[in-house]
C-alpha cells in the first residue's frame, strides 16, 4: 500500500509508492525544530525516486551539518512543512509524518532518533500527567 499525505489545505498532495519506509524517526536536529514548531519532527524516509508530489510546492534551502544544501519544502499556500529533501543524501527525501493521511500515520511505529545531539533536555524526562484531549 503506497504511502499518501496532503498538507493543511489539501492544495498540495503526495504518493510514495512504497510498501514501508525505509526508516520511521524522531529528527531532533535545531531546523527540524524550527520548522515543526516543536521539539522534534517525525520523519518517515522514503526513495526520493518513489515520490510523486502535486500541488503548489515551495522549496527553501538550508545548510546540513554536512555543509550541502538541504531544501524544506512546504505548501506555498498554507505553509505546512511537506518534507526535507537532504543534498547530501540524495536518494532520500524525509516526509513530515504529520501530514500522511490520518489511518496511515496511526500505524507509524519510529524505530530511531535522528541527531539525538540536539534532543531537549526536557525531552528525556517520562511525563507523569498525560491528557487524551484538551477542552
Amino acid at each position: 500500500m503506497p504511502l499518501t499525505g496532503h498538507c493543511l489545505c489539501k492544495a498540495v498532495t503526495y504518493t510514495a509508492d512504497v510498501d514501508a519506509p525505509l526508516l520511521t524517526g524522531y529528527d531532533h536536529c535545531d531546523d527540524c525544530q524550527r520548522q515543526s514548531g516543536s521539539t522534534y519532527s517525525l520523519v518517515v524516509v522514503v526513495p526520493k525516486d518513489k515520490l510523486e508530489v502535486k500541488g503548489p510546492l515551495k522549496k527553501w534551502e538550508g545548510k546540513g551539518s554536512s555543509g550541502k544544501s538541504v531544501w524544506r519544502w512546504f505548501c506555498q499556500e498554507c505553509g505546512s512543512p511537506i518534507a526535507h529533501d537532504p543534498d547530501a543524501a540524495p536518494e532520500i527525501i524525509a516526509l513530515k509524518g504529520g501530514t500522511l493521511d490520518s489511518e496511515i500515520k496511526k500505524t507509524l511505529k519510529p524505530t530511531q532518533e535522528i541527531w539525538a545531539v540536539g534532543k531537549l533536555p526536557f525531552c528525556q524526562e517520562k511525563l507523569e500527567n498525560v491528557a487524551e484531549y484538551m477542552p
